[in-house]
């Protein structure tokens, strides 16, 4: 069966959305997605496949299993999420599961660089904001609306001052991370440049 997941597409500024908490430092990108689904030959169906054997372990009651969390779209993590191997796997697991955006202590680059690549921004706060967010979700549902432009969480009883690389910010702003659709926006341009190489242009009745 298809996956019915739905990319990003362009710029955006707003993001919204009920929040997942996932406790623990250090947690890599094996454990965000095994290494024997990397075989697959698409991304398509990661997102059934995303934290697995954490799962299985937990028999049901990882958040990622919780029925409470079923709509989460914004992720909150504790330091250095996503370390370990580099597969761009790990980003389109937890994209196509149904995150939107990652807010944590800190990130590996790799991973980073993966999330902003497809359309996922990740927002470190500090140790102690991160604490307070997960504890408030232990208790009770967090939905949060994060102001890009203004690098700002707001929700009924709580806001943050996220960070977020200035370079990553104006990617999203602009549109300009969507590799793709910026390529597909250009075809004008690239048939232009294409037409002006001397060393691929050719004469059909030559041959």
């Amino acid at each position: 069966m298809k996956s019915k997941f739905k990319p990003p597409v362009g710029e955006f500024s707003k993001i919204s959305g009920k929040c997942i908490s996932l406790i623990g430092d250090d947690i890599d990108t094996d454990r965000i997605i095994p290494a024997r689904f990397l075989k697959c030959v698409d991304f398509d169906s990661l997102g059934e496949s995303v934290f697995e054997d954490d799962r299985k372990t937990l028999k049901g009651k990882h958040p990622f299993d919780l029925y409470a969390n079923k709509d989460a779209s914004i992720l909150i993590v504790n330091s250095n999420f996503g370390c370990g191997s580099s597969r761009e796997h790990a980003p389109q697991a937890l994209i196509r599961w149904g995150i939107k955006s990652i807010i944590g202590e800190s990130f590996a680059d790799i991973f980073y660089s993966n999330c902003i690549a497809i359309g996922i921004p990740c927002f470190t706060l500090s140790k102690s904001s991160i604490k307070k967010i997960q504890k408030y979700i232990s208790k009770q549902d967090l939905f949060l609306k994060i102001d890009l432009l203004n690098s700002k969480a707001i929700s009924k009883d709580l806001e943050f001052n996220l960070e977020i690389k200035e370079t990553s910010k104006k990617m999203f702003l602009s549109g300009e991370w969507d590799a793709t659709t910026k390529l597909l926006d250009n075809e004008g341009l690239i048939e232009k440049k294409l037409n002006d190489l001397p060393y691929i242009s050719f004469n059909s009745n030559s041959f």
